[in-house]
């Protein structure tokens, strides 16, 4: 079964939304910017090589954490989607850039709940991407239970 997702058309690119709420569109600010003088900004955005823990004492004020994928072999991205979701940050995460179809099931399980990819992508080849798969052998933060606990209780 998959997660119900939307297609909205911003600033002529596509968005692809895994949530319920209205999308946030105020502009991010950078992570040094957020913690230094806009600390009343609602949406972050991080960079490949930012601390995204830096961002956990403050989580209840961010209504938005865009992460940047300049290109889709840098996966740093990924860990900062678990590093915020397993700290409690219950916004909108969205990978902004170089995201491919292939990556976006991996990226949901880490946390991600909204996608703005540089190039189109088809919904119906999203929809069988995250079909393919309905076991997974690891936790990650989604609700997926792992197959092992599944056969072992």
């Amino acid at each position: 079964m998959v997660d119900a997702f939307e297609v909205d058309v911003i600033d002529d690119r596509a968005h692809l939304r895994f949530r319920d709420d209205t999308a946030h569109e105020e502009p991010a600010v950078t992570l040094d910017a957020f913690l230094v003088d806009q600390s009343n900004a609602t949406a972050v955005r991080i960079e490949p090589g930012d601390d995204a823990r830096a961002l956990i004492p403050l989580l209840d004020r961010i209504a938005l954490v865009e992460v940047s994928f300049p290109t889709f072999r840098d996966g740093r991205g990924y860990s900062v989607a678990r590093i915020l979701r397993e700290a409690g940050y219950r916004g909108e995460l969205r990978a902004e850039g170089d995201v491919l179809v292939d990556q976006i099931p991996l990226m949901r399980r880490c946390g991600f709940d909204a996608f703005a990819p540089h190039s189109a992508i088809d919904p119906d080849v999203l929809r069988r991407s995250l079909e393919r798969y309905g076991l997974h052998y690891q936790k990650a933060a989604d609700a997926a239970v792992p197959v092992w606990k599944l056969r072992h209780g």
